[in-house]
């Protein structure tokens, strides 16, 4: 079960791998995150000391937050893989300029996840390749529905 997902990602960025994480959280973000006060669009996945870091996903935290706890939105959440996965992915970031870009976050088994990828990012012109096939389809779409509708058959 979704709770948020990155639009822009796919716009951005040449989806290749999936990978799923966890996410080390404290409990006023896991009770704002389960009443959908989070953003994932700027935020990205960065290495650092062989350890996967979640930056700028932003958790508005609830009004009725604890009153001993000042709550940092966009503080840096440490993501949970196993050593190998981990190790297999900064080879790909390092060697071959990839990114890391945070797709949604998801729940479980009761747990939250993160789903990010490996992102190759687009240039100008892959953006507007990308949106004109998007509005072919649309259009093409469109043509079939009124040509069914006319009754209509060809061949």
């Amino acid at each position: 079960m979704s709770i948020i997902d990155n639009r822009k990602a796919s716009h951005e960025y040449f989806i290749e791998d999936r990978y799923e994480a966890g996410l080390v959280l404290e409990g006023w973000e896991v009770k704002a995150i389960r009443d959908n006060r989070v953003q994932l669009s700027d935020s990205h996945v960065i290495v650092r000391n062989g350890e996967l870091f979640l930056l700028n996903m932003h958790v508005s935290p609830l009004p009725t937050a604890s009153t001993h706890i000042h709550p940092d939105a966009t503080r840096t959440r440490k993501l949970l893989l196993k050593a190998e996965e981990i190790s297999k992915l900064i080879g790909k970031v390092e060697q071959r300029g990839y990114t890391l870009v945070p797709l949604n976050l998801h729940y479980k088994n009761g747990r939250i996840k993160l789903d990010f990828a490996l992102g190759r990012g687009k240039k100008l012109h892959d953006k507007r390749d990308t949106s004109r096939d998007k509005d072919w389809a649309r259009e093409k779409e469109r043509i079939m529905k009124h040509d069914t509708r006319n009754g209509r058959r060809d061949g």
